[in-house]
């Protein structure tokens, strides 16, 4: 059975500022090469012969800019849920639970904004998962860690079903550095990616019994949709009246039959200039630039322009962006205090 991919577009990449705005958030910049983050999420998925036309969610604000990346990046055959409102990612999966037109269909729900490397390696892990999912179970991707990371949540791995996944024993939430270090230490952790599969019909019925007022919303949301084209339009007020709730404290953390596929595929959430950093492409003098920029003496910066022309000098571990009429300009390791001036 083809997997149906279930692309979630509809996050704001506060820390990403300046590039980053609500008109044009983080999965529509090209900040890591001549794609978007968004267009690369749609090419992982290509291949029609394991995954039918992508099924994206996103905001209603960026219709425009999801169907013009998604043609340019030829996907012409994409299905776009047009969320009126944010309610976070629980709700916004069961939109797309409800659209598919075979419930026993496989959903690969990913977001739009991460960056994954190695590709095959993610193939690969999904193939070894699917009979799990078609046995009813729901899968999360547990990223192999390769440092301390304070900013992810952390998945506690527990008995082995198959050879290539194993039963979740629980979801940590972020740690600090040494809760972080000691489960990498224990090596029976993973980060939590955010990236599963399971059967559509199998997540419905788990919303049932755990958030049934989600499920009632996006059912009758969906059941009063607008259909323009490939544009659907959940009916606003049906929507709004949903809570908001992500799909990890939902349904993952409650749910007796989850497993984890860890998998150790080049994957970064990209969620600072920090982490854009650690996961670009580096000049012989470990400098990461992309935009007009030029260095003099200069070592460990990562420049960021889609105007303005950077010139640096004898300036070293510095992060400087440039978009419109704004400039941010700080030390790296500090990314993480942009999110205050995005508002």
């Amino acid at each position: 059975m083809k997997i149906t991919p279930v692309i979630l577009s509809g996050g704001g990449g506060t820390r990403l500022w300046p590039m980053s705005t609500p008109e044009c958030p983080k999965q529509f910049l090209k900040l890591a090469g001549d794609a978007t983050m968004f267009q690369m999420t749609l090419a992982r998925v290509m291949d029609r012969e394991f995954f039918n036309a992508p099924l994206i969610v996103g905001n209603a604000a960026h219709a425009e800019i999801i169907a013009q990346q998604a043609n340019a990046a030829g996907v012409p055959d994409a299905s776009i849920i047009l969320e009126p409102c944010a309610r976070n990612t629980a709700p916004a999966i069961a939109l797309a639970a409800l659209a598919v037109d075979d419930v026993k269909a496989p959903l690969l729900v990913m977001p739009s904004d991460h960056l994954v490397a190695e590709v095959p390696a993610f193939h690969a892990a999904i193939m070894a998962a699917l009979p799990l999912v078609e046995d009813g179970w729901l899968v999360t991707f547990g990223i192999t860690p390769t440092a301390p990371e304070t900013g992810y949540g952390y998945i506690r791995v527990g008995d082995e079903l198959t050879a290539a996944t194993s039963r979740v024993e629980r979801f940590v939430e972020k740690p600090d550095t040494a809760t972080a270090q000691a489960m990498i230490d224990a090596g029976n952790h993973a980060w939590n990616g955010g990236i599963f599969l399971f059967r559509a019909d199998i997540y419905l019925g788990w919303l049932a019994s755990l958030a049934p007022d989600i499920l009632h919303a996006a059912q009758k949301a969906m059941e009063q949709a607008e259909w323009q084209g490939v544009n659907i339009h959940p009916q606003e007020a049906a929507f709004a009246a949903s809570p908001s709730d992500s799909i990890d404290y939902a349904v993952m953390e409650k749910a007796d039959r989850v497993a984890v596929a860890p998998v150790s595929m080049g994957w970064s959430d990209v969620g600072s200039w920090d982490s854009l950093y650690e996961v670009s492409a580096h000049d012989a003098d470990g400098n990461s630039l992309l935009g007009d920029a030029r260095l003099l003496d200069s070592h460990s910066n990562l420049v960021r322009s889609d105007g303005l022309r950077i010139n640096l000098i004898g300036a070293h571990d510095l992060i400087v962006v440039a978009h419109g009429n704004e400039v941010l300009i700080l030390p790296r390791g500090h990314s993480q205090n942009v999110k205050k001036f995005s508002s």
